[in-house]
């Protein structure tokens, strides 16, 4: 495999996340008008989505340290499309949450498998940059999602949105067919011994270096849950603006999140893993006190909220690579595994996030607000603690 197919394999891989929460961001409140939902109920499909994503890794991790990441794909890939059908054709709320957790649970094949990819091919600095190349392409998906998903929502209804991720699945499916040859050189045939297993997952979780990433990537990614499904509800029924308006905000925080990346790749260079990361740190720090200030001095200019929210993506951009990266960089004969523990702690703390969140909404900006300032100062604080004390990868050959 060239290196350019497997740069874009991955981002299409890895893709396929921001594509299924972000498409149908600007349909929510629609969504919840036509199914006749509250806001939690509505906000529960994507964060149901996300639990069940996190902890359908703790399964395909092994599986595919044991049998390999292609027919891991294959059937997780599969899957998402037949949940993604189902998703369109559900009569209502209660329905469409369950095929929700379904589809979270076939996507998690799909992004731990990249991660895991990355440590098959790469040695750690390199991993990072090659998963900043990745996500860039992730961006480039989160980008055009919520602008296409306003599209599809105004035109064609909300339903439209889950048959787009059913189209894009399905060409990811025969992407990996026709193209991927298998990226595990030693599989390992004791991986799913359930007392093996838990041994490894104890020692990958009491390595400092993996519980370091790990912290600075679930932060900054609870971070992400609170502005995307938190911003809808905030800037149309607090600030005034528009679906179309939404999709616009959100098409921006992709494109910021793609300079991200970019400036990721540069810091590296120049300064390696621990000093990028901690300069995503204090950008996140910047952002948690505007956003502070702004709603403290009674700001009601969505301009000036959204303007503020862009210092988060450039963040989130720096900390992804290097956190996903840096996680399983100590366990390349355990890589799917670390991967998926890394994923599964991501997603459980952007399901208690987006729980609390849906419970908080007041009519005021503040549930935006400190929502995101608390992760973005504890993305900070672990960039600039764990990280800067832990987060030179070292062998860890017990796993």
């Amino acid at each position: 495999m060239s290196p350019v197919f497997v740069i874009a394999m991955l981002a299409l891989l890895l893709g396929l996340q921001p594509l299924t929460t972000d498409l149908y961001l600007p349909a929510l409140p629609l969504l919840t008008e036509q199914l006749g939902a509250s806001v939690a109920q509505t906000q529960t499909t994507f964060t149901a989505l996300l639990l069940a994503f996190g902890g359908s890794q703790l399964l395909w991790g092994p599986l595919s340290d044991r049998w390999g990441r292609r027919p891991i794909l294959l059937t997780g890939i599969g899957l998402y499309v037949l949940a993604a059908v189902g998703c369109a054709l559900a009569p209502d709320m209660h329905s469409l949450i369950v095929l929700r957790v379904l589809q979270g649970a076939a996507l998690g094949a799909a992004v731990m498998a990249a991660r895991a990819i990355v440590r098959d091919l790469y040695q750690p600095v390199e991993g990072a940059q090659a998963m900043s190349k990745a996500l860039t392409g992730l961006g480039v998906l989160a980008c055009s999602s919520p602008l296409l998903g306003s599209l599809l929502a105004t035109h064609l209804g909300w339903r439209a949105t889950m048959v787009t991720l059913a189209l894009a699945g399905s060409g990811a499916w025969l992407l990996v067919w026709l193209h991927f040859q298998e990226s595990v050189q030693h599989f390992n045939p004791h991986a799913l011994r359930p007392r093996l297993l838990w041994q490894n997952w104890r020692r990958i979780l009491s390595h400092p270096t993996f519980l370091a990433y790990t912290a600075t990537t679930s932060c900054s990614f609870a971070g992400l849950v609170v502005f995307l499904t938190g911003s809808p509800f905030v800037f149309m029924g607090v600030l005034g603006w528009s679906a179309q308006d939404i999709g616009l905000l959100l098409a921006a925080n992709g494109m910021v999140y793609i300079g991200g990346t970019i400036l990721c790749r540069r810091l590296l260079v120049r300064w390696g893993v621990r000093r990028t990361v901690a300069v995503a740190g204090g950008l996140a720090l910047l952002c948690a006190v505007l956003l502070a200030a702004l709603a403290w001095a009674g700001v009601r200019s969505g301009l000036a909220y959204a303007a503020v929210c862009m210092l988060y993506p450039v963040a989130h951009g720096i900390q992804q690579p290097c956190g996903q990266s840096g996680a399983v960089s100590s366990f390349p004969q355990a890589a799917g595994t670390a991967s998926a523990l890394n994923g599964f702690i991501m997603m459980v703390c952007a399901f208690a996030t987006g729980q609390v969140l849906g419970r908080s909404f007041n009519g005021t900006v503040y549930p935006l607000v400190f929502g995101l300032g608390l992760w973005c100062l504890a993305a900070a604080l672990a960039s600039w603690t764990l990280v800067r004390r832990y987060g030179a990868p070292g062998a860890a050959t017990s796993a």
